[in-house]
């Protein structure tokens, strides 16, 4: 017996809005081939995001751009083979990078985090992009940005450590998040007031799904400045920090020209 839903139309409808796979058809007891091709090539294209390489020459040299100087360092994780096996290895820099840090920090106001995470793909497409919506809207609110880190081999929680090192107020992590069938190239932001290791996910906030189908460019800045601007103001983050920044991102689900730098 067909499905009523299926018999109204509505299911295929779906398709124009959502990228979820619905409404397939089938062939026989199977899927049809176009369908099963798309879902193969999309598993291949998540894989390849979570085992790229990590290209931080060009991620530094895109910072020095914006005019903002990087310093490089790594977590305990010493290849991408350990890193997707040992997640807590990823939380924790190895000892010449704790020695660095702990020579350079000056307890800044902000420390801005770039790292591979689990897309370096998101990464290199879209984290300079970001931060150059960001910083001048960092720099209307008289938030000053200190030490700028790229960090291979990073987890989220590596910038709790980066940022007691550096004895930074917060920390902003931009990072590749775990690849899907439908976004392989997903970034998020997440924020951390007064860092130090210990802390859980509580305790931060994230703007995630920032890619071109997804939250635009325009729209993750405003909403990540408006969470550092509070988090400072009010001593506080995760949790406790809710997100009002307003009617400002109306269109989450912004177009793909939204994303493209002008």
């Amino acid at each position: 017996m067909t499905d009523p839903v299926v018999r109204s139309g509505l299911l295929p409808d779906l398709r124009t809005l959502t990228p979820a796979r619905v409404a397939l058809g089938r062939t026989g007891v199977s899927l049809p081939t176009e369908a099963l091709l798309a879902f193969t090539l999309d598993h291949a294209r998540a894989r390849d995001a979570v085992h790229a390489p990590f290209d931080t020459s060009a991620v530094m040299s895109g910072l020095a751009d914006l005019g903002l100087s990087a310093l490089l360092v790594a977590s305990r994780a010493g290849d991408r083979k350990t890193y997707l096996r040992r997640p807590d290895l990823g939380r924790r820099l190895d000892d010449a990078s704790r020695t660095r840090l702990a020579e350079t920090g000056e307890g800044d106001q902000l420390a801005i985090i770039v790292g591979d995470g689990l897309s370096p793909t998101a990464v290199h497409a879209h984290a300079i992009a970001l931060l150059r919506r960001l910083v001048p809207l960092l720099g209307a609110d008289h938030i000053g940005i200190g030490q700028v880190v790229v960090a291979a081999g990073a987890r989220v929680a590596l910038g709790d450590e980066i940022g007691e090192l550096l004895r930074a107020r917060m920390v902003v992590v931009l990072l590749g998040e775990r690849p899907g069938l439908s976004a392989p190239d997903s970034l998020g932001a997440y924020l951390t007031m007064a860092p130090r290791i210990g802390l859980t996910d509580a305790d931060r906030n994230c703007v995630s799904n920032i890619h071109r189908a997804g939250l635009g460019y325009d729209d993750a800045a405003f909403k990540i400045a408006w969470l550092v601007r509070e988090a400072l103001a009010r001593g506080l983050s995760g949790v406790a920090l809710k997100d009002n920044s307003g009617d400002r991102t109306s269109q989450l689900m912004a177009p793909a020209a939204a994303l493209h730098d002008k």
